[in-house]
């Protein structure tokens, strides 16, 4: 991720030129996801099964302490605000904000978690962390439930099984650049149906979702919330969505399609 303030003035002038040429809805978020988007693709269900867990914490979620560490433009921490009002935010790159004239929002902190969290919370939830950082120490102390969605090859360098925490579910998504790849393919590239298609068939997904917890009783109730919360989305997943969920279906990024023999935002329970 670049932090650097020429950069983040060079890619705003790419994200203008972008807009002017494209008459595609919602694909700067996956061609700018650090202006525009996140670096993880997520529906609704994923904002709606964190919302149930804090609900199986607590049902006034407004006395849920819940930080996103990483938070980025602040994004997906702002649809998860309309379920938890008090949800925080930390980013360590303050230029994000003021080198676009944006005012930064009264719950978005900035510092750098690697010196430590300053308070405890009930959820943490980690969306991006830096290649070579390491702060799960100092989230560990401060909460007895992770969430993380982070790509592939930074999962792998981010469990928390050996910080004293069980991992109780998982589910996987499509990551940006997923999804950033197909959407160029299709529909930038110039290249034929034919090859389309075949690099549609080569697609991936490559961002894991964790549910970690460290206190046996709460992992009882997320355990449970979450698998009835499995049945629910049965019944209501085709009506709840964002809008922009539209592109992933599209691509063939949808709700439990089989991608590499496993289904997306299907969950593991473990």
């Amino acid at each position: 991720m670049f932090y650097d303030l020429s950069n983040i003035k060079f890619a705003i002038e790419r994200l203008k030129e972008f807009k002017s040429k494209s008459n595609y809805k919602f694909h700067e978020r996956y061609f700018f996801p650090y202006l525009c988007g996140t670096y993880f693709t997520y529906r609704k269900i994923d904002t709606l099964r964190i919302s149930r867990i804090a609900d199986s914490l607590n049902k006034e979620k407004e006395k849920i302490k819940y930080v996103d560490v990483g938070c980025g433009n602040g994004d997906f921490l702002e649809k998860i605000r309309e379920f938890i009002p008090n949800a925080k935010g930390i980013e360590k790159n303050i230029n994000l904000f003021y080198s676009i004239g944006r005012s930064k929002p009264k719950y978005i902190d900035f510092y750098d978690t690697k010196y430590g969290l300053y308070e405890d919370y009930d959820i943490v939830f980690v969306g991006w962390m830096d290649p070579g950082e390491d702060f799960r120490d100092e989230i560990s102390i401060k909460t007895d439930i992770i969430i993380t969605t982070l790509d592939e090859g930074l999962s792998l360098a981010a469990e928390y099984e050996g910080h004293g925490f069980e991992k109780l579910a998982e589910w996987i998504t499509p990551s940006w650049e997923d999804v950033n790849f197909s959407l160029a393919n299709k529909y930038y590239s110039g290249f034929d149906n034919k090859l389309i298609e075949f690099l549609s068939d080569l697609r991936g997904s490559h961002n894991y979702w964790y549910i970690y917890c460290r206190n046996e009783k709460k992992s009882e109730v997320i355990k449970e919330t979450l698998m009835a919360q499995v049945e629910a989305e049965k019944a209501f997943r085709r009506s709840v969505t964002y809008e922009f969920e539209e592109v992933l279906d599209e691509l063939g990024f949808g709700f439990l399609e089989k991608i590499n023999g496993k289904r997306l935002w299907e969950i593991k329970f473990f």
